[in-house]
């Protein structure tokens, strides 16, 4: 018996010593090869008349909310004063929601065109947020080397760059090989119908993209805890979007005598279970895509994990699972995030309806996940209402091999320095799923380095763009149009 332990005791420890040596040489293995570096370019543009530029910018209220207010064609009267070389040697055509498209035409029609994307409406300021700003939100104010004001980072800044890098190109007498088209759209916060417009002008002139780029990402600095290097995550997908409506009925009656389940009862069991049971994830396709390309860059017992998927996956999801962040680059998420029952306390609600939203990875279908809430629930009488009208499924999933990626990442290089660059996935709505519809590839990032600290502008109060930012978005459009 006790040459058996011993022999089990052997065993179990050579078994531990060959486990330990495998995690280890696998671990020392996974180096990161995708911090890279490209030589500096600089467009020498003017940046401090680009600054300005921006601030005059910031003045218009383009508030996607309301689009009837004269700000919407003035700003694109200001874009003609301030760019006359841009506008004299581009086709432009307005279309729908004040969005413009311009065609540079370049000198080999035999390459397929490219498209540059941003979009110039903006989200309302909350009223009783003024007090909070360092500088009011319209005023366009430049301090402490910003530009302070509602659309500098979402999206006035990039298109500001864009129009920059295309001026003094031009002036420089530059011409692209292949044609550039500029889309700018005037209602992205709102649905993007200038967008749409654009995409199906494209298509009905017989024009197929080789890639268009647009907002959806930036360079992360600081961002993903226990990376030391900034990434750039060039995003190559965006998620789909569906919301539905779970509809619980009953007959009702007073509230002094309700029936064992409630339809509010049932409704919040429906929920309970969604939530619960959330839709499959996985660290595969472009979302292992992300976490394979900054894994070699964690410290060394995070990369052991990455490093060792085959035994640590189950793992690394439970334990990305756990933020949201994270979580929504993994899956298709359930937000519940209306409700409605009765008009008055004392009755039964004879209807009880919930409002949810869900954001599909590119490895679900809208029939996917309706299947998947139909199973979760299983319940009967509960009716599952999707609002078809609105459901988008995910952007194809483009090439990270392709030409147009590499153009990219080597420009963001050029204008960042050495970084991790990796292909990622947008997890919000953007103008970018419209013009997916005419493009080989759909690529989304927009050229400025953020910080923990900058997350809670977007959208909110003391929204701002470095100057230094700045330039680098107009090196980064400037570095991109010359490879085209």
């Amino acid at each position: 018996m006790r040459t058996l332990l011993k022999r089990l005791a052997l065993g179990i420890g050579l078994t531990v010593a060959i486990l330990f040596t495998v995690i280890l040489v696998n671990t020392l293995r996974y180096t990161g090869g995708n911090i890279v570096s490209s030589d500096p370019f600089d467009l020498g543009a003017d940046t401090d008349r680009a600054a300005r530029t921006l601030s005059e910018a910031i003045r218009f209220r383009t508030v996607s909310t309301d689009m009837t207010v004269p700000d919407f064609p003035a700003f694109l009267s200001f874009l003609q004063e301030r760019f006359p070389l841009s506008h004299a040697a581009m086709d432009r055509l307005v279309l729908d929601a004040h969005t413009p498209l311009f065609k540079w035409t370049g000198s080999d029609e035999t390459l397929k065109p490219v498209l540059l994307a941003a979009h110039y409406d903006v989200v309302p300021v909350a009223p009783d947020s003024l007090g909070q700003w360092d500088h009011p939100p319209f005023d366009g104010v430049q301090a402490d080397g910003f530009v302070w004001g509602r659309g500098t980072l979402d999206d006035k800044g990039a298109l500001i760059a864009i129009l920059t890098a295309t001026e003094t190109l031009i002036a420089s007498g530059f011409t692209p090989r292949r044609t550039v088209y500029l889309s700018f759209g005037g209602d992205e916060e709102v649905g993007g119908s200038g967008a749409q417009s654009v995409a199906r002008h494209l298509i009905e002139n017989g024009v197929r993209l080789d890639w268009s780029l647009d907002e959806g990402s930036f360079v992360l600095d600081g961002i993903i805890p226990g990376l030391a290097s900034p990434v750039a995550s060039i995003n190559l997908s965006e998620k789909g979007y569906m919301t539905v409506t779970l509809i619980s009925r009953s007959a009702g009656g007073h509230s002094s005598m309700p029936p064992r389940v409630t339809a509010v009862g049932r409704l919040a069991r429906a929920i309970h279970r969604l939530e619960n049971t959330p839709m499959p994830g996985g660290l595969s396709g472009v979302s292992g895509d992300f976490f394979d390309g900054i894994g070699p860059h964690f410290p060394f017992l995070q990369r052991a994990l990455f490093a060792n998927g085959w035994l640590f996956d189950p793992v690394l999801e439970r334990v990305l699972s756990a933020a949201p962040s994270t979580n929504a680059m993994l899956r298709t998420t359930t937000a519940p995030t209306m409700l409605s029952g009765s008009a008055k306390d004392n009755v039964l609600a004879t209807e009880a309806t919930a409002t949810i939203n869900f954001r599909i990875h590119p490895r679900d279908t809208v029939d996917s996940v309706l299947a998947h809430i139909r199973d979760v629930i299983a319940d009967e009488s509960i009716e599952i209402v999707p609002d078809r009208g609105t459901a988008i499924e995910a952007s194809p999933v483009a090439d990270a091999d392709a030409q147009g990626y590499r153009d990219i990442e080597s420009s963001i290089l050029a204008a960042f320095g050495p970084l991790v660059s990796v292909p990622g996935l947008t997890i919000a709505a953007t103008d970018a799923r419209f013009y997916a519809q005419a493009s080989d590839a759909a690529y989304r990032i927009n050229p400025f380095k953020i910080d923990g600290d900058d997350l809670v502008r977007f959208h909110g109060i003391d929204e701002r763009l470095s100057v230094e930012n700045l330039e680098r978005g107009i090196n980064f459009y400037g570095s991109l149009l010359m490879k085209q």
